[in-house]
């Protein structure tokens, strides 16, 4: 639902979960063990020397949840940041983010955070639309990627999904198409 927003992402290493085509649909995309090692302070600060003027900020991963807590949201506020999540769910948040998405991998009774502002399932051809545990105030399909691009068909399927739902809303990983990293 943000799509499009100036925001500075930060990628955090490390995921507490291995999603491979065969137990969910799609192959993860994201290394894990890449990065560095650095302070909620640290962070910070390269956020603010990157971001200009964007005042929001996207904790990615990995897992963020697994190192995201209190301290380093209370820094990034008093820098003058909205922070926004998006995790996997199976772990509960820390409070005062300002955005949360949960982009669910794993059944929905191992999900932990079960509040969100969104919630977003990345779907392949056969995969229907979840049972979502879930509340939210937005429910949105995401089609799996292979590499930079979506199939036509796996395109086709989710566009099917949010025609015969229409609760859900379609949502394009757009920065793959354009090559934004």
């Amino acid at each position: 639902m943000r799509a499009g927003c100036p925001s500075v992402f930060v990628r955090f290493s490390k995921c507490n979960l291995l999603c491979t085509i065969d137990t969910h649909g799609f192959d993860c995309d994201t290394k894990f063990e890449s990065g560095q090692d650095l302070s909620a302070r640290e962070i910070c600060d390269e956020v603010s020397r990157l971001s200009g003027e964007c005042r929001w900020i996207v904790l990615t991963g990995g897992e963020p949840a697994l190192q995201v807590d209190e301290d380093l949201i209370e820094d990034f506020h008093r820098a003058g940041f909205q922070l926004a999540i998006e995790t996997n769910g199976t772990l509960e948040l820390p409070a005062k983010l300002d955005w949360i998405t949960v982009s669910p991998k794993v059944p929905e009774e191992a999900l932990r955070q079960r509040h969100a502002d969104e919630v977003k399932y990345v779907r392949a051809v056969g995969q229907g639309i979840p049972e979502t545990v879930v509340e939210a105030n937005h429910y949105l399909i995401s089609p799996a990627f292979d590499g930079d691009r979506v199939d036509d068909q796996t395109m086709e399927w989710c566009l099917g999904l949010v025609r015969a739902n229409p609760q859900w809303r379609l949502s394009v990983q757009q920065h793959k198409g354009w090559g934004v990293r």
